[in-house]
Parts: structure tokens; C-alpha cells; sequence
């Protein structure tokens, strides 16, 4: 399971728009702008955020609302964070990189109270391709402070359906589901009690409902 840092999330999320706040005083604080040169609109920000010399975060611009930022965040010259805004300028999505390959290959996308609501993963780092879905409750804040893991969707077989479905009660896993006959809909579903595989359900009817529960010893 791929769990999310609270550092990850909200620590450098607001680098971008400190950038665009930043260029508005005047401020000498390594910001370089870059202008249209048809229309003099603003167009991007290089930032130095550790004063190195080097940018390290690149922010573009419609006048003044970001619309994405690329950021390196260790220094290493590879991009490790993505960053992207809605119209009015708010941080909408963000991705990262789980393998430090400077390619994203796993996207958070968050509620309008700054919440995580959904992580989607690509394992080929493609977000087009992406073959898991993390879903959180911030009602249920977490050790990390992003909410409860409450279920999760992947696709086993590699067509951009879930074919594997996880819920999770507490942050506990409570069930795993299987697409087994790959129609899209489960056929076998291991149930969990505090922990520990308690029953195997499967044959389900045309509502979907299981009507064979097995019970697993120990």
C-alpha cells in the first residue's frame, strides 16, 4: 500500500503560488519572470528557492494565476513534483515521483478545503495509464494528517478498469475483491476481521450480491 507523507503533501504544495506572490513585492528573492513578448503578459517564473544559483522551481503563468509548476525539490537537476492549479489559481492536483526518475507516476487530487480526495498511480508513469486509485476520508484524519485510507481500485489486467477492489475500515484492511473472470465485476471477495482473513465469499448473483460464504480456520 502506498501511503502519502503529510510533508509530501502540504509542505511544498504552495511553492508555486509563494512564487507568484513573491514576484508582486518587488522583492529581490531569485525569481526570474519571463514576458510575452507580443503582449507583455506574464508567461512563467524561475525560482531559486535555496538561493544556489540554480532555479529550482518553474512556475507557468497567465498574467497573474499559475496554471502548473515543475519543481526539484532535492537539488539532483530531475523534476520531482508537479503542481497544478484551477482558474482561480487554487493548487487543484498535484504529482510526484514515487521513483525519483524525474517522471510522475502518482497524482493526488484534493477537495476544495485543501483534503486529499483521490491518489491515482501509474505504474508505467503514465498518467494516462493510470492503474490504481487511492480514495481518503479527511473526516478520519490518519497518523499523517490526510485522512483515512478508506478503499482502493486497481487494474490488474492493464484496460483502465479496476479489477481489484480493497476497503478499509480505520485504516484497516477489511475486504479484497477480485475480478476473476475480467467482466469488470467481482466474483470473490476475502473479508477481514481485525485483521485476519475470516471468510471467503463468492458466486455472486445477478445483483452482485456473493451467495456462498465460506469460513477460513485457523
Amino acid at each position: 500500500m502506498f501511503r502519502i507523507g503529510a510533508a509530501l503533501v502540504v509542505g511544498s504544495a504552495l511553492v508555486g503560488l509563494s512564487v507568484w506572490a513573491a514576484s508582486d513585492t518587488g522583492a529581490d528573492t531569485g525569481i526570474k519572470p519571463t514576458y510575452d513578448k507580443t503582449t507583455g503578459k506574464l508567461t512563467q517564473l524561475a525560482y531559486d528557492s535555496n538561493h544556489d544559483g540554480r532555479p529550482d522551481t518553474w512556475t507557468d503563468m497567465d498574467g497573474s494565476r499559475p496554471v502548473r509548476a515543475r519543481i526539484d525539490q532535492n537539488g539532483d537537476g530531475k523534476i520531482d513534483r508537479w503542481e497544478e492549479y484551477d482558474q482561480a489559481g487554487n493548487l487543484s492536483r498535484v504529482g510526484f515521483s514515487r521513483r525519483n526518475d524525474g517522471r510522475a507516476d502518482a497524482w493526488i487530487s484534493r477537495r476544495a478545503d485543501d483534503s486529499i480526495r483521490r491518489v491515482e498511480i501509474s505504474s508505467t508513469a503514465d498518467e494516462h495509464k493510470i492503474d490504481r486509485w487511492e480514495y481518503y476520508d479527511p473526516s478520519k484524519p490518519g497518523s499523517n494528517g490526510n485522512g483515512l485510507l478508506v478503499r482502493v481500485e486497481e487494474d490488474t489486467v492493464g484496460d483502465g478498469r479496476p479489477h481489484k477492489w480493497e476497503t478499509y475500515r480505520d485504516g484497516v484492511l477489511e475486504s479484497v475483491a477480485f475480478d476473476e473472470d475480467g467482466d469488470g465485476q467481482p466474483d470473490r471477495r476475502l473479508v477481514y476481521q481485525n485483521a485476519t482473513l475470516t471468510f471467503i465469499e463468492s458466486h455472486p448473483d445477478a445483483a452482485g450480491q456473493f451467495t456462498v460464504r465460506q469460513r477460513v480456520t485457523h
